[in-house]
């Protein structure tokens, strides 16, 4: 594993717990009474937004995952030209 490897590895895990953290931190409830209405609800109604973040996920992950290529291609090229000069 190269180090840009795992310099974009450590990136993104940190990145996937600050994100983690930080909406833990944003579903505190305090006023909500024991039983509630709230602890009766579902999700269901909110398949389409959880759609929605699957697809932008698989977006950034895919983009991502190209822009790794393409960096490693360049290094290639450019490794190679350095080379023959």
């Amino acid at each position: 594993m190269n180090l840009m490897k795992k310099i974009t590895v450590g990136f993104l895990s940190g990145v996937l717990l600050l994100t983690g953290y930080s909406a833990l931190g944003g579903q505190e409830m305090t006023n909500l009474p024991v039983g509630g209405a709230l602890a009766v609800q579902s999700l269901k109604p909110y398949w389409h937004v959880f759609i929605a973040y699957a697809i932008v996920l698989v977006a950034v992950l895919g983009w991502v995952i190209s822009m790794g290529r393409r960096l490693s291609a360049l290094e290639t090229r450019l490794g190679d030209s350095a080379e023959h000069q």
